[in-house]
């Protein structure tokens, strides 16, 4: 299969915004597929869009400064039956209660290993970890280039009233925090001049494809649960080492995350961790690599990677899971994981394409 009869065909629909040139009516498909045109069709980017801009930038910090590392806080009697939020206003000096809240939903606070809600009361014995947290003084008002705002707003795959799909490119985080100065949802809310963005999930930051953004407190709350229930189906592209021998597979393998002495996130198969399952179907392979697409049925951090890793098939350009795997092709320079398709409860099937450089890979395997 070259790469050219890998992307699916693009259904019609009326509904939502597409990046997709041209539609037409479909009577014989109940739903519709949104896609990004490919790489010859898509709508040009102004030349010098550099997806550089937005790896690593340092900022200055002039508040905050003694959060910018993991930090652990032993719960005593002095606080005990205190909210966590209100536990952190005194603890986390300089820090705005509206970032505060922010940790909190996005999980960059966690009490016994666990996510928790800004009402959470605290017990004596309880271990809250904080994330290591990016502060500047205008935070929310970080300058972008033109060239960067009209790139993202070029990658707007599908909108509505309260819904935007993002094609992010590999090398982008999806938040700013610990040395980069901001992401994908800063970047997005100054490109599009909404105040109100959130993010309804995140994908890693060396991790390409489709990510929802919600425009409505009421989107995001009924996406999250959408997710919550598993109701959202997600399917990846990767790229992974080996030949896969079996053309269907379950990977049902509990995972466990740690952190390494540097405060950094790691997965690994333990007995003691979450159930996790994932679906596999090889779509093509090749010599000495294999073509997936990949479907998380549970939502853990790393779970493609690592659940590729437990059977011996690591993906291409993973830098932290089977890296020490040889494979022929040096010269890749990005994880081969694309998140390539979202089957949400009443909207249209949102695609991506594979992006350039894994098209070009699959293109040298193939020869």
């Amino acid at each position: 299969m070259s790469p050219s009869n890998y992307k699916s065909s693009s259904k019609a629909s009326t509904r939502g915004r597409s990046s997709t040139s041209s539609s037409s009516n479909s009577s014989s498909s109940k739903r519709s597929t949104f896609k990004l045109a490919s790489s010859k069709s898509a709508p040009s980017r102004p030349a010098k869009f550099e997806e550089e801009k937005f790896k690593e930038e340092k900022v200055d910090v002039d508040t905050a400064g003694a959060w910018q590392s993991v930090t652990w806080i032993d719960v005593t009697e002095h606080h005990e039956g205190q909210r966590i939020d209100n536990f952190l206003f005194r603890t986390l000096k300089g820090v705005p209660k509206s970032r505060i809240y922010r940790l909190i939903r996005e999980g960059e606070v966690r009490v016994n290993k666990k996510r928790i809600k800004a009402e959470t009361k605290l017990n004596i014995g309880d271990q809250i970890r904080i994330a290591p947290i990016r502060m500047q003084q205008q935070e929310d008002h970080v300058p972008i280039g033109d060239s960067v705002a009209q790139g993202l707003l070029a990658r707007i795959i599908y909108e509505d009233e309260g819904l935007i799909v993002v094609n992010k490119p590999s090398g982008i985080a999806v938040h700013g925090g610990s040395g980069v100065a901001y992401g994908l949802i800063e970047a997005m809310r100054q490109a599009t001049g909404k105040k109100y963005l959130e993010l309804i999930h995140r994908i890693d930051r060396d991790t390409s494809g489709l990510v929802m953004i919600s425009k409505k407190r009421s989107t995001l709350k009924a996406l999250q649960d959408d997710l919550r229930a598993h109701r959202i189906k997600k399917t990846y592209a990767a790229i992974v080492k080996g030949v896969v021998t079996l053309d269907k597979q379950l990977i049902d393998a509990p995972l466990l995350r740690y952190e390494l002495n540097n405060g950094e996130r790691r997965v690994r198969v333990s007995k003691e961790g979450k159930p996790s399952q994932t679906q596999w179907n090889v779509v093509e392979r090749y010599a000495g690599a294999t073509l997936i697409h990949a479907s998380p049925l549970s939502g853990r951090t790393h779970q493609i990677r690592v659940h590729g890793l437990s059977i011996g098939h690591p993906l291409v350009g993973d830098d932290k899971y089977g890296h020490q795997v040889p494979f022929s092709h040096h010269d890749v320079k990005r994880l081969c994981l694309h998140a390539m398709r979202l089957e949400i409860p009443n909207y249209p099937v949102i695609e991506a394409p594979l992006p350039d450089d894994m098209q070009k890979l699959i293109q040298s395997l193939s020869k």
